[in-house]
């Protein structure tokens, strides 16, 4: 089976904060079509490295790459540009546009010169993916936190990217809720072809659900490897205190 094509590359990336290393020297390949989940401790680094990969963050030393060309220290736009977009801990939705117009925006934003999938084409194919198409004649402020979250992805799917990157978007979302999210997170690569590489709290979900897990430790990564592997591995386990791992790992 021929390897999928090289998306987004991380060499020796570093973020350094005065004294304190928050990424170090992390190497990371993300290719086309890949479902990759990002864990670790709190602390761990998680956020300031998607920070990073995503443009928000200049990393203090390394290198990115996307499709071969230097993106290290450009803007977001740029970014975005090369297929990368990306959520946010706290949804960023422009609170007094319908929801409609934040998908909108977000195609305005970057999506111009690249097809859509069929299927994906306007914000009203977005909206029906995520649910929301019920919503779209509504102020953003107005719909649940939830669906703040989704709108959000909406946005970001509004830029027609090839690297989707999900910040927690499980974060304070009920059980069912987050299950639902899993589901719809899987379908984005099933149906669309996107790769999606999603920070999660919620192990045990995002384990069953993901192909490949880059776990980091203190800023470092230490483990990149299937969700069953890492699991096993000893220096996660560690990290973990075992608990939470062994309860995602169950089937």
């Amino acid at each position: 089976m021929a390897e999928q094509a090289l998306l987004l590359q991380a060499r020796g990336l570093t973020v350094r904060f005065g004294g304190l290393t928050a990424v170090d020297a992390v190497d990371a390949d993300f290719r086309a079509g890949e479902l990759v989940g990002i864990i670790g401790p709190n602390g761990a680094g998680k956020t300031t490295f998607f920070n990073a990969i995503s443009g928000v963050q200049p990393p203090t030393s390394g290198q990115l790459l996307a499709g071969g060309s230097e993106l290290t220290g450009q803007a977001p736009h740029r970014y975005a540009a090369h297929g990368i977009a990306r959520t946010f801990q706290t949804p960023r939705v422009f609170g007094s546009m319908r929801v409609r117009d934040n998908v909108r925006f977000g195609m305005q934003f970057a999506g111009r010169h690249r097809s859509s999938p069929p299927g994906l084409q306007s914000e009203d194919d977005i909206l029906t993916l995520l649910g929301l198409a019920h919503l779209a004649e509504h102020p953003a402020e107005d719909i649940t936190p939830a669906q703040q979250r989704l709108l959000e992805i909406g946005m970001a799917l509004g830029t027609r990217p090839r690297l989707l990157l999900l910040d927690e978007v499980a974060a304070g979302l009920t059980e069912a809720e987050v299950e639902a999210m899993a589901q719809r997170i899987r379908r984005l690569r099933d149906d669309w072809g996107l790769a999606v590489v999603w920070i999660e709290h919620a192990v045990a979900t995002l384990l069953r659900y993901v192909e490949r897990v880059l776990v980091l430790h203190q800023g470092r990564k230490i483990a990149d490897a299937t969700p069953e592997a890492v699991v096993r591995d000893a220096a996660v386990v560690e990290a973990y205190l075992g608990d939470t791992l062994q309860e995602g790992a169950q089937p």
